[in-house]
């Protein structure tokens, strides 16, 4: 869509009037799919699928642009035996040439119905997004964009559906799809587009729970959860009430809600996938299996349910133009990622800390280590922010190695420094009698409550929308931050909330939770290097990433490369560290012994100003702006 075109802004309904309505004016009867879960644990999915169709020509779609994953992550290649019939006869498809997610047949004379048979194969490893792993032993999510096929040449929401599940035995179910029957087993739902279908997952498990969140407020909201084991479902009273307080505290920011009912779909395993996808009234939020059990991984992950939840207002109620396609063919045009992204990662960040998921200390902890990562980031010499907007769909599967040089989805991070600074601007111009929370209440609570629905911005509007809030020349603020390529990262936010980065030898509190639950030693602002594997063994500690002009890159370190020994001493994070402490008080280089695809080598490594962890400390005298961001809008629950 070019920049004219964005300049139209349009709505595309959620097919959420009567289902009555759509199917006497848009479709005459819905295609019947049905979800076998029952062999996840064997990590397959089988699906059964009936299409009214008209004799000719006919083309059948596999969703290919998945929304929240801004890139074209259809899942087509862990479809597997396909299958399609008319009368009991199978029917021949091909394959397009050149679309991979299409398949072509003719539907005989006097045929009105196809029947569909396919498995997903579920058995990608447990990294990525959607398409990584998601089932395990006890519970499974079903993403309806891997199980389904639809006719060619309609929009998404003017597709009808009537969706199935049946599940093992005993496993319960959270979707925000809406329970019509219960058949032998089988859970028959009310029909939907296909629009709210892959806008609404399945979370299914052996070991679920359910728990209603801050009952009082209409619509309602529920936290589905199903884990591993039973230990898991086990949450802290205080932990339950942050999450009520998350609920009101989105009330009070975004004065509306978009959607009939919200359901945080938690998925807590070691054998998926680990991340956060958005949907309109639900979001499929997964985490490590202990998420709620142990600490640090409760302080990793935080941001996670904000995060998702924000974007039922901001992505999916309102949606850049260029997202906004209303199909799973057309591509997706990520320009305004850094608001889709950088705004949420933003107000999900401050929403954790205002809600008590975490302390507004461990908030600017995290916010410290992401400036500072973001400061040494060598590959905004050469590519703008907006570039890696633009370039999304190209970033998400990249691997850490040489990221920093390369640039990866750095409008979240970078994105949300934006974001703080603007909420800064926004406070200093209106001396404190404004704040972007203004701008979230008219931007994103548009029109007050409503159904789900989509409502596309554009550059102009945003501008427009913060112009409304306070008057300024924010066109030229915006554009300046997204097309520089200055050395270092944009920390007046920071400076404007009354703080500053300074450095010290020990870690704050999120850089060491970050570095106990990755296994990994951060010594990115020292000596330039992360080493992913911190304990000892024959085969040392592998480097994730090294930082371009760093000490350890002048060096001649790599990523991949094994560090075996540390001045004759075996391998381990601590003993690495130790090793740069020491040598602070000395001229003596610190000797490696690397290892590099077979081959050995000693590296010297010269470098003396200790250990280096980020902290935020107040500026002194300065007006404390970004507490005052980080205080609760609503009085807060400690516990339940």
């Amino acid at each position: 869509m070019n920049r004219k075109s964005l300049l139209l802004r349009s709505t595309l309904l959620f097919g959420v009037a009567a289902s009555s309505c759509f199917l006497s004016a848009q479709t005459p009867l819905p295609i019947q799919v049905t979800v076998d879960v029952t062999d996840a644990p064997r990590r397959i999915l089988h699906a059964r699928l009936s299409i009214p169709v008209e004799p000719g020509p006919l083309t059948l779609l596999y969703p290919k642009w998945i929304p929240g994953e801004h890139e074209p992550s259809g899942t087509v290649d862990n479809l597997a035996g396909l299958f399609i019939a008319a009368n009991g006869q199978d029917l021949a498809w091909q394959r397009d040439d050149v679309n991979m997610f299409a398949f072509h047949l003719t539907v005989p004379a006097g045929v009105t119905t196809l029947d569909v048979k396919l498995d997903f194969l579920a058995t990608a490893p447990a990294t990525g997004s959607s398409a990584g792993a998601s089932t395990s032993a006890n519970l499974a999510i079903v993403n309806w964009n891997q199980v389904v096929l639809y006719p060619q040449g309609k929009q998404a929401e003017a597709i009808q559906f009537q969706p199935s599940a049946r599940m093992p035995q005993g496993w319960q179910y959270g979707t925000a799809l809406s329970k019509a029957s219960d058949d032998n087993g089988t859970v028959h739902f009310e029909p939907v587009s296909l629009e709210q279908l892959v806008d609404s997952p399945l979370l299914t498990g052996k070991y679920f729970r359910e728990v209603p969140l801050a009952p009082e407020v209409s619509p309602k909201h529920y936290l589905d959860l199903a884990a591993d084991g039973p230990e898991d479902l086990q949450l802290k009273p205080e932990a339950l009430a942050a999450l009520d307080n998350l609920v009101r505290e989105t009330g009070a920011l975004y004065k509306s809600r978009h959607y009939r009912g919200y359901h945080f779909l938690v998925t807590l395993s070691d054998q998926v996938a680990h991340f956060g996808l958005e949907h309109h009234e639900s979001s499929d939020d997964r985490a490590a299996e202990r998420t709620y059990i142990d600490d640090n991984l409760a302080l990793v992950s935080a941001d996670l349910l904000p995060h998702e939840f924000t974007h039922s207002w901001n992505g999916k109620y309102r949606r850049p133009a260029g997202l906004a396609t209303g199909n799973y063919e057309s591509p997706m045009r990520g320009n305004l990622l850094w608001v889709y992204e950088g705004l949420t990662q933003y107000l999900g960040d401050v929403l954790a800390a205002r809600s008590g998921i975490e302390t507004a200390a461990q908030y600017r902890d995290a916010l410290a280590q992401s400036a500072a990562t973001f400061d040494l980031r060598p590959g905004r010499t050469w590519r703008d922010l907006q570039d890696t907007a633009t370039a999304a769909q190209t970033l998400y599967e990249t691997v850490d190695e040489w990221d920093n040089w390369r640039r990866s989805v750095d409008y979240y991070d970078e994105g949300q420094l934006i974001w703080l600074e603007v909420d800064t601007t926004i406070r200093k111009q209106s001396k404190n009698k404004k704040s972007l929370n203004d701008f979230c209440a008219s931007f994103l609570g548009l029109g007050g409550d409503t159904p789900p629905k989509v409502v596309t911005y554009t550059f102009e509007d945003v501008v427009n929308s913060l112009n409304a809030i306070v008057p300024f020349d924010w066109a030229s603020f915006l554009n300046e931050r997204l097309r520089s390529k200055a050395n270092h990262a944009p920390l007046a936010g920071i400076e404007n909330g009354g703080y500053r980065i300074v450095y010290t030898d020990r870690p704050n509190d999120f850089t060491q939770a970050t570095d106990l639950v990755n296994g990994a030693t951060n010594l990115w602002w020292s000596i330039g290097m992360t080493v992913n594997t911190n304990g000892r063994g024959d085969d040392g500690g592998k480097i994730g990433d090294v930082l371009v002009d760093s000490p350890a890159d002048k060096a001649g370190l790599g990523p991949g490369m094994n560090i075996i020994a540390v001045n004759g001493r075996q391998y381990s994070g601590e003993v690495l560290k130790n090793a740069i402490a020491d040598a602070k008080a000395n001229s003596n280089p610190i000797e490696l012994i690397v290892a590099n695809t077979g081959y050995y080598k000693v590296i010297r490594l010269d470098y003396h100003q200790g250990l280096r962890y980020p902290h935020l400390e107040p500026i002194p005298g300065a007006y404390l702006a970004l507490d005052d961001i980080l205080l609760p809008l609503r009085r807060i629950s400690a516990a339940r």
